[in-house]
């Protein structure tokens, strides 16, 4: 099938640390033949690099903690577990991304990583997409509230040993899905990661 789209207009609607964009558009069908004219809503970001911190000689990982406005109404508090994560800067390799955030967020170094996968955070009107990457970093020491000042970032670190993660999912303790479906990629590959990282 060929794909088409064809957008009539679109309007800025809020420009600040996103952008709220409202297009006019059509589409073509399944059963042939285009759409009637629709509005959609699109909220704009700049890609995005995500890092699941793992110590593979204390199979540990690492998370961080910061107030999330988007959980305001969590019946427990807005503060959420969340993997490092950050804006991939024009002209800037992913290397140099990863290697970065993880600092400015943690205070850690990485030895390594490998990717996981790239993936929308929800394409019904958000255009975020994550990359997903996995880093080696040693857990043991890793403490302590990190963030960039000018940004209002206030980050703490925790280390959870990996053998509490999936109970910590199924309490609700982490709740957001980046978090959860790297820990399931971890899971699947934790074996072989500790194979390949443990000598280094």
């Amino acid at each position: 099938m060929d794909y088409i789209l064809k957008i009539h207009e679109t309007q800025t609607c809020y420009q600040g640390f996103f952008t709220l964009e409202k297009h006019i558009l059509q589409h073509s069908l399944y059963k042939g033949g285009m759409s009637a004219t629709l509005s959609r809503e699109l909220l704009y970001y700049k890609d995005a690099v995500a890092v699941l911190l793992y110590d593979p000689h204390e199979d540990a990982v690492v998370l961080i903690e910061q107030f999330r406005i988007g959980a305001r109404h969590d019946k427990d508090n807005p503060w959420v577990l969340e993997l490092v994560a950050g804006f991939q800067e024009p002209g800037e390799d992913i290397d140099t991304t990863v290697a970065r955030e993880v600092w400015e967020e943690s205070g850690l170094q990485v030895s390594a990583f490998e990717p996981v996968c790239e993936f929308y955070i929800n394409p019904a009107n958000t255009s975020d997409r994550i990359t997903l990457v996995c880093a080696q970093v040693d857990a043991k020491t890793a403490e302590g509230v990190h963030g960039m000042v000018e940004e209002g970032e206030d980050i703490r670190v925790l280390v959870y040993p990996y053998r509490r993660i999936q109970g910590m999912i199924e309490s609700g303790r982490i709740n957001s899905a980046t978090p959860i479906l790297a820990m399931q990629w971890l899971q699947l590959n934790r074996e072989g990661l500790r194979a390949r990282w443990r000598n280094r």
